[in-house]
């Protein structure tokens, strides 16, 4: 035996799992996605365009990026952490999300490769977290791709594609065989172009990289996404029979992914007004001379409406 699994009697039903195909945990990673791709396409057409740069709104970006290649790899690992327990179809929905993660911070490294080329340290863990979440998604689309090629039934354990025999193949099993080698393969292809990207000091084909790759990755997100909506109990119709409908069913547990992208928001704020607004620190009872209005600046800014510096 694999583990603790039973792999011989097929339940009629399989429990839900909110925490992996809840509502706003799809929605999350789906709006992420949509965020950092509509923002990676803004700052490559802001470059082509030879404007100036979008300090902020990269910053923005990169946030976004590190929140979903974090939730990726977390997601990941918990779905190979329960696959004794898990059914193929709550890991190919983790599987799809994985895609979104890719796209995500594959798009991010497109469009500010220049960032991460200034930086070593950034250039390193990005391509540390990349290879992580490659390795992880690859591990999920070989599961994906077992359970398919040994027709598994809907409510074993994934865990057990290792021990079951081949029941036969579906009637689209070839499809779905080539699809998923076809993104296996995809990954690996983008995560040698990316690290190569990040290394390659010519800039010949550079535009040319990122409008190409920046094409693909809208296309990857766009169908990962359309496929989880599709599949899943929280917007569409699973392809198992669920117990019960907790994965519609809106919670905290539920809330506090959409919550978190409020984060990189409330960041974006902060920089602008720190960057456009706010004078630099200074030590209580040092009042040291502005040079540009000759008159010593204090440590309290009224708001524009009433109060004054005095509070």
């Amino acid at each position: 035996m694999f583990g603790t699994q039973n792999c011989t009697n097929a339940p009629t039903e399989t429990n839900t799992d909110a925490g992996v195909a809840g509502a706003g945990v799809l929605l999350s990673f789906i709006i992420t996605a949509g965020l950092s791709l509509l923002i990676s396409v803004i700052i490559v057409m802001h470059e082509i365009r030879r404007q100036s740069e979008a300090k902020v709104i990269r910053k923005l970006l990169l946030s976004f990026s590190d929140q979903q290649i974090i939730t990726g790899i977390g997601i990941q690992s918990v779905g190979l952490a329960k696959m004794e327990t898990m059914v193929p179809y709550h890991f190919f929905i983790i599987w799809m999300l994985s895609l979104l993660s890719t796209a995500t911070h594959i798009s991010t490294l497109l469009a500010l490769v220049n960032d991460f080329k200034r930086d070593w340290v950034l250039r390193w863990l990005r391509q540390f977290l990349m290879f992580i979440n490659l390795v992880l998604s690859c591990v999920s689309g070989i599961f994906v791709l077992m359970s398919v090629m040994k027709n598994m039934a809907p409510t074993l354990p994934i865990a057990c594609v290792w021990e079951l025999p081949s029941h036969g193949s579906p009637s689209n099993a070839a499809i779905s065989i080539a699809g998923t080698i076809a993104v296996i393969a995809g990954q690996c292809i983008f995560f040698g172009v990316g690290v190569l990207y990040l290394h390659i000091k010519a800039r010949r084909w550079i535009r040319i990289i990122q409008i190409t790759g920046l094409l693909v990755l809208v296309a990857i997100g766009v169908g990962a996404a359309i496929r989880v909506i599709l599949l899943s109990q929280a917007f569409g119709t699973p392809s198992v029979p669920l117990s019960d409908t907790a994965e519609k069913d809106w919670s905290f547990g539920q809330l506090l992914p959409l919550l978190l992208l409020l984060l990189p928001l409330v960041s974006t704020i902060e920089i602008i007004r720190g960057e456009i607004k706010v004078p630099p620190p200074i030590v209580d009872g040092h009042m040291p001379l502005d040079d540009k209005q000759s008159s010593f600046r204090v440590s309290f800014q009224p708001n524009p409406f009433w109060g004054s510096q005095e509070r």
